[in-house]
């Protein structure tokens, strides 16, 4: 059944599956963030407030905000937290973590501590480089990934010459939160068979070398130096590129197939070019004349012109355009966000987490994923599920309360 035609009660393809996140943000946020929208019940163990250092705290729109999320904060550094987090492993399909490699070690909640206690369950440790090998201990983001993995020398250099920086967090998204994800969802079909948990060792950067893997492979085949202008889809032709139109506004071209090619010079008034599409002695010339022809009409009319005509054209759209597109709202890709300001329970500081109580997001978007079909309820993201959690972790109510007068939870 297409993911459009689930019906709007489906719990999500994942329901059922126990995900403890041990991130707050980064690849390992993105991977949870794609987990709970398939479904799963995701609870996110951060840092009690003000023990020990604090992590970043994202603000209230980030990674979706709190959309299905439940939260706890437990200091893992105390004996006691420690026991109580194992506790909760002991119901867990699935712990995220992305701490440097050993560190779970040394909090005594390591691969081996964890099966202990619930023999089949899955870890997965996010890291830039991974758990081992001599960059293992290296701190990095997105760009660093990015550029370790070939995307940025690949990519069109910027005026002085060197690489760009990429628009959106590739790396993170689906280097790791992505690789992370479908990880995940293959260690949990194959412990039907195995009965057997994993430690899944993702790193980010051989992620990036995963989405890169084309020119690599070539390179690796062949011996061909692979960069920008390499081949018709890293700008060597007329044909796959970006065009402004009158208005200043930007259009995107990827006519690869020579009757879609044909489509667009005829469309353009550029017929002389139809035969000559891969024709590396005169591509300056097409690309000429096909700057002068979209420079002769706006953007919208070009668009009405071309997109629905077998041209491979598309506006080029900045965010501002896109949260209004037509197209995504008639797949409900955007949706409305109601915070929930009468939660009864209190949240983990005290303090308001601020942000509007209504406002928009990008939905759960993915194939599989159960479109909601009004508004979403979200809830204030500093708000804490721990007395409920520990309890069905079976916790006595008097050793909660101990916890929480300790300060160890909250």
């Amino acid at each position: 059944m297409p993911s459009s035609a689930l019906p709007a009660s489906s719990p999500g393809l994942l329901a059922g599956v126990v995900v403890l996140d041990l991130s707050s943000v980064g690849p390992a946020a993105r991977c949870t963030r794609l987990l709970a929208d398939y479904g799963a019940t995701v609870v996110k163990v951060g840092a009690v407030p003000g023990r020990g250092a604090q992590p970043i705290n994202p603000p209230f729109y980030a990674y979706s905000g709190s959309r299905g999320l439940q939260r706890i904060a437990i200091d893992l550094k105390d004996p006691d937290g420690r026991d109580a987090f194992l506790e909760l492993v002991e119901s867990a399909d699935v712990v995220v973590e992305s701490f440097r490699p050993g560190v779970i070690d040394r909090l005594g909640i390591g691969y081996p501590a964890l099966m202990a206690v619930n023999p089949d369950v899955i870890l997965c440790s996010t890291t830039g480089f991974g758990q081992s090998g001599p960059r293992s201990d290296w701190a990095g983001h997105d760009i660093n990934y990015l550029a370790v993995g070939g995307y940025l020398a690949a990519s069109e250099p910027r005026g002085d010459g060197g690489p760009p920086i990429a628009g959106a967090t590739l790396a993170d998204a689906a280097g790791g939160g992505m690789h992370a994800a479908m990880a995940i969802m293959a260690a949990l079909i194959g412990r039907r068979e195995t009965g057997a948990g994993a430690h899944l060792d993702v790193s980010i950067a051989e992620g990036v070398l995963w989405l890169t893997s084309l020119a690599v492979d070539e390179h690796l085949a062949t011996g061909a130096e692979v960069g920008p202008g390499h081949n018709i889809i890293s700008g060597r032709y007329a044909c796959y590129d970006t065009y402004q139109a009158a208005d200043g506004k930007w259009l995107a071209v990827g006519a690869i197939e020579p009757k879609f090619y044909a489509n667009l010079c005829r469309r353009l008034g550029c017929e002389q070019w139809v035969a000559h599409q891969l024709d590396d002695e005169v591509q300056e010339k097409i690309r000429a004349d096909f700057r002068a022809a979209f420079a002769s009409r706006d953007q919208a009319t070009w668009v009405d012109e071309l997109a629905g005509f077998d041209t491979c054209v598309s506006p080029v759209q900045t965010v501002a355009d896109l949260v209004d597109d037509e197209q995504y709202r008639s797949r409900r890709a955007i949706v409305d966000v109601v915070m929930d300001a009468e939660d009864s329970a209190a949240p983990l500081d005290g303090s308001d987490a601020g942000g509007p109580k209504r406002f928009r997001q990008v939905g759960p978007v993915l194939a599989g994923m159960v479109r909601p079909e009004g508004p979403v309820a979200v809830r204030d993201p500093a708000t804490s599920d721990a007395g409920a959690l520990l309890e069905a972790a079976g916790i006595p109510p008097e050793r909660i309360a101990e916890l929480r007068a300790k300060g160890v939870v909250a």
